[in-house]
């Protein structure tokens, strides 16, 4: 009974939910941070910072296409070489801390925040969308 309750065994399992629950939570964020300012001319957030946007796909269309489940690993490709580069070019690979930019204000976004986002992308391109996805669907209708 113990191990049972250590073990959290009462909790159901399923690798295709929790792979939706990645693509949805991180795919929102990276959306409501990075790809909300560059679609829409109301923004909560300071303008886009002077970054090139590669591959002209940019965080708000990959982002998206992650949270449906579309071409998730190519998105999540794309996303992941964009977020290598801002973590080189404009974090310098600082992983501990803050940054301050040329205005003395001190950047709010970590380069550990940033590696957990490589991490995801990893994870979307190593185990793909899963099974609640636009992905599966099409799949499974071929």
């Amino acid at each position: 009974m113990l191990s049972r309750v250590l073990n959290a065994k009462f909790v159901p399992t399923s690798f295709d939910a929790a792979l939706l629950l990645l693509r949805v939570g991180s795919g929102a964020i990276l959306f409501l941070k990075h790809g909300w300012v560059n679609v829409s001319p109301f923004s909560l957030n300071s303008p886009p910072a002077d970054f090139p946007n590669l591959f002209h796909l940019g965080f708000g269309i990959c982002s998206l296409l992650i949270i449906i489940g579309f071409g998730t690993r190519w998105a999540a490709v794309f996303s992941f070489c964009a977020l290598f580069a801002a973590w080189n070019f404009q974090h310098h690979f600082r992983f501990f801390g803050s940054m301050r930019s040329g205005t003395g204000s001190v950047n709010s976004l970590y380069g550990e925040m940033i590696t957990q986002f490589l991490v995801f992308m990893i994870v979307f391109i190593v185990g793909g969308p899963g099974r609640y996805s636009v992905d599966s669907l099409l799949e499974r209708k071929v």
